[in-house]
């Protein structure tokens, strides 16, 4: 990492110590508010895999301004199903500005032109697939939210609400959130569910890489199954 880099990190490390503390007391749509409206108006995005417990946050998201981008990786390998929960979600919601990114046409026909490259290296087709496009998406952002939570496990046990990311401000406003309270959510809500859910896939990524969830299993047990990779890189931080 360059001094430049480090310093970023640095400051965007004490600004998000200030925030958490401002945070703590607030419940997340409020954290979302004060995000999107009052501290990066213009300046956020929003990580959207449009998966199954993607339609929570969105409409937070949307109920504060429904014009606030949204990135959706298209990889090329999403299951049919979600490509058609995006379009239902962006119209039920009124979504205005999602962002669909991805590898480009050269990029997929130099590395991966067979798409089989997760056949023998999972991680250098999430770069390829995932990684990569999502780091150019974020380009002109001062700051992005997901939806990640800590009771998915794994890597995300300890996952904080606010958090520096490669000079930027990460905010994960359903850290704390169990599977209980995402379930309340939408019916509370009144929002429709990603259609294989019923069909037992309880998280989703690209199709070939996702496996049905047994019963009881990690909610993220189906995300490349068999091997010991957790997670798609997007949250590692960049190393300079």
């Amino acid at each position: 990492m360059n001094n430049l880099a480090a310093k970023a990190a640095e400051e965007g490390f004490f600004r998000t110590q200030e925030l958490i503390e401002r945070f703590l007391p607030l419940d997340a749509e409020e954290q979302l508010d004060i995000m999107i409206r009052q501290l990066f108006p213009g300046r956020i995005a929003v990580s959207s895999s449009f998966g199954t417990e993607s339609a929570v946050l969105l409409d937070m998201v949307a109920r504060i301004d429904p014009a606030t981008p949204i990135i959706f990786i298209d990889t090329g390998m999403h299951f049919p199903e979600t490509l058609a929960y995006k379009e239902l979600l962006q119209k039920r919601l009124g979504l205005t500005d999602i962002r669909k990114v991805g590898p480009t046409n050269a990029q997929i026909n130099e590395l991966d032109p067979h798409s089989r490259l997760h056949e023998r290296d999972h991680d250098a087709c999430c770069f390829l697939r995932k990684v990569g496009p999502h780091q150019m998406a974020l380009q002109g952002f001062d700051a992005w939210i997901t939806g990640r939570k800590r009771y998915h496990g794994e890597a995300r046990t300890l996952l904080p609400s606010l958090e520096p990311a490669d000079g930027r401000i990460k905010h994960n406003p359903l850290a704390a959130w169990s599977g209980d309270q995402i379930d309340v959510a939408f019916i509370q809500r009144g929002l429709p569910r990603h259609p294989l859910t019923f069909a037992n896939y309880l998280s989703l990524g690209c199709a070939p890489c996702t496996e049905k969830t047994t019963c009881g299993g990690n909610i993220r047990a189906g995300r490349w199954a068999g091997s010991v990779k957790t997670e798609c890189g997007i949250h590692n931080p960049t190393q300079e």
